[in-house]
């Protein structure tokens, strides 16, 4: 596993005895919604053609509104089925390079340097040598590192007219005189982006220019209510309280001239997940505020005390 892959993707190997490919079903848009996502199908379509079209998009949006979850399920959507060994997870971070991402010299054990291809490398050569299958990179919050930096002369060949051997460039780091490298059609990249992180860094116009970005939003409404309720057996008058007070929260996060729309709170945080029923759902909600929300809005009025005690107790109203 390699410095910049996602944590949980390196799977516990098997021997060859053992192991039993699971046969691979078909994934779509309807499986997105079946899955708990509160987007209509028509929106989610377009957002899958645009990715599509495109090639490389980025999801952004307040804290909670599933960015990584709907990003996964994009990629097998476009992939055509739930195939996790066409899909590579990685995350970004202000100490990942070129090197890490791309190609770069690392140590061995004899001593000596080896030129070893990142994840992103890996990818295109497993893209290429399969060209009737789709690939996808996802990259988590994209902005936690230099994507520029990172990226490095990939930038330009990320661009969707420019994915054929005609536009290929040579690499900081060649095996050999004269390789070129090109991003096939088949591989695309989906990124996330917390809009409401202050220290992270703003996306430059030169990748803004080669990714489709779409914005994501707190889905509270019916959609969210019958999924809670159906799957969780949540109360109708539960379910009213929790919904009126966090777009009330929302509210009030918006109109704070500190903040603004891309610090709401969104729906992950009170969607409950996992098989297991809740036996008492205001006692799940008061927890969730209590060691999730809460928190988030300590730091949001972290000058202010008496302001996120007043949110806080907003949000319980009634619990």
């Amino acid at each position: 596993m390699s410095e910049c892959d996602a944590p949980g993707d390196e799977a516990n190997a098997a021997s060859e005895e053992e192991f039993i490919a699971a046969p691979l079903v078909p994934y779509s848009i309807d499986n997105i919604v079946a899955d708990g996502c509160f987007i209509g199908r028509d929106k989610l379509q377009q957002i899958l053609d645009r990715f599509s079209s495109k090639k490389n998009l980025i999801l952004q949006g307040p804290p909670g509104t599933g960015k990584t979850w709907l990003a996964r399920r994009l990629a097998f959507a476009l992939i055509g089925q739930r195939d996790d060994n066409k899909v590579r997870a990685v995350q970004f971070h202000p100490n990942l390079s070129y090197e890490d991402f791309i190609r770069g010299w690392r140590p061995m054990g004899d001593g000596k340097l080896s030129l070893v291809d990142g994840p992103f490398m890996e990818m295109i050569e497993i893209a290429i040598n399969d060209p009737g299958s789709n690939y996808v990179v996802v990259i988590e919050e994209v902005n936690r590192g230099n994507p520029a930096q990172i990226f490095g002369e990939m930038l330009t060949l990320l661009e969707a007219d420019k994915r054929t051997p005609s536009e290929a460039l040579e690499l900081s780091y060649r095996r050999f005189d004269g390789e070129r490298v090109f991003i096939p059609k088949n591989l695309y990249v989906i990124g996330t982006m917390n809009i409401a992180d202050r220290s992270l860094a703003l996306v430059d116009l030169a990748l803004r220019r080669r990714f489709a970005f779409i914005d994501l939003e707190p889905k509270l409404g019916k959609p969210w209510r019958d999924w809670v309720q159906t799957r969780y057996g949540f109360d109708t008058q539960t379910l009213d309280r929790i919904e009126s007070n966090t777009t009330a929260l929302n509210e009030m996060i918006s109109a704070d001239s500190g903040l603004g729309p891309q610090y709401r709170v969104g729906h992950s945080y009170v969607t409950p997940t996992g098989d297991n029923g809740i036996k008492d759902p205001s006692a799940w909600f008061c927890q969730v505020v209590e060691t999730e929300i809460g928190p988030l809005l300590d730091e949001y009025w972290f000058d202010s005390p008496a302001t996120s005690k007043k949110a806080k107790e907003r949000l319980l109203e009634g619990f």
